[in-house]
């Protein structure tokens, strides 16, 4: 039976989740709006439909939601030559795969900024598939993101196991059956990754692959 190792990217792989708070909060800025970066923190990792709609409200003209993306994607390219893995992320990828785990990244990015982290990473050669925004018609917190994962790897929910930053990383692989394992290292507090349905809080990738060997990837079947 194959078993997935399915990773989000931003904020649990590449170091980015505040270079996104800091283009979400510009792009926001330059159109009239006046909204905190915690409550921007707070809302990463959502596609950008729906972190609009849940810091401007369902009040906001949709219509003008493209435009703020692409203002985000162009202020967040800026950084696409420079986008740092975090301490240990391709060794931790390189190790699951040599113990015979399907690697599969889950990201709510756009293909094009997929490729960028993919090269930060550098770490292709441990990597079986990636499932991007453009590939599900609904994004996180929706399990159909890590669903579409676990056909990517032809592996069932049951063994696999699903490592993200974010309380929707949480929600999205407890929905879709899978265990769930939460970094801090995206700056959201273990207590709410644990209610979001975290069976193991790690500070970082270098942290879970020091205790791989009794991290949940070691528990299940």
């Amino acid at each position: 039976m194959n078993r997935a190792a399915l990773f989000d990217v931003d904020g649990t792989l590449v170091d980015t989740n505040h270079l996104h708070v800091v283009c979400w909060w510009e792009a926001l800025r330059q159109a009239g709006h006046d909204v905190a970066t915690h409550d921007i923190h707070r809302a990463v990792g959502l596609p950008g439909e729906d972190l609009l709609a849940r810091l401007l409200g369902e009040g906001r003209d949709p219509a003008r939601d493209e435009v703020l993306s692409a203002a985000h994607a162009t202020l967040y390219a800026t950084y696409f030559d420079r986008l740092p893995a975090l301490d240990s992320a391709a060794e931790l990828l390189r190790e699951l795969d040599r113990r015979g785990r399907r690697v599969v990244l889950v990201t709510s990015a756009k293909d094009h900024e997929l490729e960028a982290l993919r090269q930060a990473l550098d770490a292709d050669d441990a990597i079986t598939a990636t499932a991007s925004s453009d590939d599900v018609s609904e994004g996180k917190p929706a399990p159909e993101p890590v669903r579409h994962a676990l056909s990517l790897a032809g592996a069932p929910a049951r063994g696999s196991v699903f490592v993200g930053d974010t309380v929707w990383d949480m929600l999205a692989g407890t929905r879709a059956g899978v265990t769930c394992v939460g970094l801090l290292c995206g700056g959201i507090p273990r207590a709410d990754l644990e209610e979001a349905g975290a069976r193991a809080v790690y500070r970082d990738p270098a942290d879970l692959l020091a205790h791989l060997d009794t991290s949940p990837f070691a528990d299940t079947p």
